[in-house]
């Protein structure tokens, strides 16, 4: 029995060790065949010849310019355009009168001295404004802003008539109205909580309030007008320089383009009424009855069909214009007095004098002419603390900017207007806020005027300079005669945050009160 187990058991195989994953199936990816193997070295060499030949690209654009020896690939600057800062742009500015950058694969070339920025704002046959990647999108790409040769010399001739003396006149009625109705506000608030508090806003929408009524007269309701003001600073962080370009849901530029259509919705409507009203005879009392009188002229030969929708366009890029610039100009303007009270006493003497110690009298255009101080004061403040720093072109074909520099085409251009508006040759103690410089027409700011590019240069030349300045200094003016104000200083209060203009990075937090009427 024994040996018959014994015989048994030796013919039984005797099982091999057997690794327990030996059955488990392995992905076939993870086996290096040849045919993935080739894919595999064919791909990273498609990737590697890509990013050498974006690097050789972007150095054989840049040649001899300042700026960094390589790009980060695909990206570049984007980090830092996404949260600009002045140093930052300093720094840029200050590394040479050109000088090249790359974001997402576009090729961008600095021009921070006068003359190179003046020669790219005059240089419509080799560039146009292209502001900011979005901005067609948002603007509409056949807005008379982007406009260049015989159709935007038509827009600008009409255009013109809106700012002459008699139209700024009608305005300056509108204006002054509706300042002391946002003064009287911003006083019964502080009244009820005396702490500082943020203007940015508060000013935003006076200066929304404003325009709307200025441009457009009654012709919008006013469940229209704050429809428009509560939307439209979706529109001003869209046109950042720097944004997620495609108008997706949810993103920067989707909620844009929806805030404009509203916009669109009551600024065609006004621009219908203005033509109804002038039609019924009616004297214009706002800006679209303005021009739609002036087409009507007997003397005028320029083009006269201007639809609603391209009347309503221009209203559209004016209110982009005077919501942020012009509101940039203002807050700086508040803070800049009240951290100076030196000149706003000067101011106060002015408007005094002017005004016959009657706070309450209506401000006119001759009055407002007989206030060179205070027109000097807001020239000065927006030399200090320009709203726009620089303008995005893009060329239209290759652009021979210098001897020995060719901007290639499709590129885009930057001028930069803070250098020329700080150059110490033309404004001695270039950061001191001195009024006094403009109103010395033997002072070389007054005989280098081409040096204040505040509202740009050339055929782009913003068109409302003469509107902003009259109403800035009209608002500081009422302010200064009916309130007081303190500004608390905070550490960020001397620092810049860019939104498509320049403000103070604390919002200038200031504290109003009521300022009692001369004997």
């Amino acid at each position: 029995m024994a040996s018959h187990l014994r015989h048994h058991s030796s013919s039984v195989p005797t099982p091999s060790p057997v690794s327990p994953l030996v059955d488990i199936p392995v992905p076939s990816f993870f086996l290096p065949t040849t045919n993935q193997t080739t894919w595999l070295y064919t791909t990273l060499a498609i990737v590697a010849a890509l990013l050498v030949l974006e690097q050789s690209a972007y150095r054989y654009k840049k040649k001899h310019l300042p700026g960094a020896t390589w790009t980060i690939p695909v990206i570049g600057k984007f980090a830092d355009s996404m949260k600009p800062t002045m140093e930052g742009y300093m720094a840029q500015w200050n590394s040479g009168a050109l000088s090249a950058i790359s974001v997402f694969n576009i090729f961008i070339v600095m021009a921070s001295s006068n003359e190179y920025s003046r020669e790219i704002l005059n240089s419509p046959n080799h560039a146009e404004p292209c502001l900011v990647h979005s901005a067609k999108s948002i603007l509409m790409p056949d807005n008379w802003v982007f406009l260049t040769g015989k159709s935007h010399v038509e827009y600008r001739r009409v255009l013109n008539t809106l700012f002459t003396r008699n139209a700024l006149g009608i305005y300056i009625t509108i204006q002054d109205a509706i300042t002391r109705q946002h003064l009287g506000k911003w006083l019964a608030d502080a009244a009820k909580d005396p702490s500082p508090k943020a203007i940015m806003m508060t000013a935003r929408d006076l200066n929304m309030h404003t325009s709307l009524r200025v441009f457009c007269g009654s012709h919008i309701p006013e469940h229209g007008a704050v429809e428009i003001s509560q939307k439209y600073w979706d529109i001003t962080l869209a046109l950042e320089l720097v944004n997620f370009p495609l108008a997706l849901p949810g993103t920067k530029v989707y909620k844009a383009i929806q805030a404009r259509k509203v916009a669109f919705k009551w600024l065609e409507l006004a621009a219908a009424k203005s033509k109804i009203a002038v039609a019924e005879g009616r004297e214009p009392e706002c800006m679209l009855e303005q021009w739609v009188k002036e087409l009507q002229a007997p003397g005028y030969k320029g083009r006269k069909d201007f639809s609603d929708r391209e009347m309503a366009m221009v209203v559209f890029s004016f209110l982009f214009a005077s919501q942020d610039a012009m509101s940039s100009g203002l807050i700086y303007g508040f803070q800049h007095l009240a951290d100076h009270p030196e000149l706003l006493a000067k101011i106060r003497e002015e408007q005094y004098r002017v005004r016959g110690n009657d706070v309450d009298k209506p401000v006119t255009l001759e009055m407002l002419e007989e206030m060179p101080y205070l027109r000097a004061f807001v020239k000065e403040s927006m030399r200090i603390k320009p709203p726009v720093t620089m303008v995005p072109y893009k060329t239209t074909k290759a652009f021979p900017i210098s001897p020995d520099y060719t901007v290639p085409v499709s590129s885009m251009v930057i001028p930069s207007f803070y250098n020329s508006l700080h150059d110490p040759e033309v404004y001695p103690d270039h950061d001191n806020l001195t009024p006094e410089r403009w109103l010395d027409p033997n002072n070389s700011a007054n005989t280098n005027p081409q040096n204040y590019l505040v509202f740009g240069s050339g055929p782009h030349k913003c068109i409302g300079l003469e509107y902003a300045q009259l109403n800035i200094g009209l608002v500081l003016a009422t302010a200064s005669v009916l309130s007081n104000w303190e500004h608390h200083v905070t550490p960020e209060s001397d620092k810049v945050q860019i939104i498509a203009t320049l403000f103070p990075k604390d919002g200038c937090l200031l504290k109003f009160t009521p300022r009692p009427k001369p004997n």
